[in-house]
């Protein structure tokens, strides 16, 4: 079994976690269960994933969950998007948090590719 909290990528998903939860805290209340919502869960389920392919036991599997922590990784992207474009994020922010999105799926695409 593998210890995801040596893994560079995992890393980089949770700090990206903690960074959506610290620019949505300022989001409208009323996107509570929207943007604000979607945005926590797909960058949450960027890590998590990374953290239970960790605990099965062929890197296929591994690889399987790693895959799926790119899609919340675009559907992140997106929501960035989304609230930049809806206001709730100035461009700085967001360039910042789109700059570390990409950064984590070229970093899962080249763990993928070890595999």
């Amino acid at each position: 079994m593998r210890d995801y909290k040596k893994y560079k990528v995992w890393e980089l998903g949770h700090e990206i976690t903690l960074e959506v939860y610290r620019l949505t805290q300022n989001f409208p209340k009323q996107e509570i269960y929207g943007v604000t919502s979607q945005m926590r869960r797909a960058s949450s389920s960027i890590p998590a994933n990374i953290a239970e392919g960790c605990g099965r036991e062929s890197d296929a599997e591994f690889k399987r969950f790693l895959i799926i922590s790119q899609g919340s990784a675009n559907e992140l992207e997106y929501f960035t998007v989304l609230a930049k474009d809806l206001g709730y994020i100035e461009e700085p922010a967001f360039s910042k948090i789109n700059d570390e999105v990409d950064k984590i799926r070229r970093s899962l695409n080249n763990l993928i590719k070890k595999l």
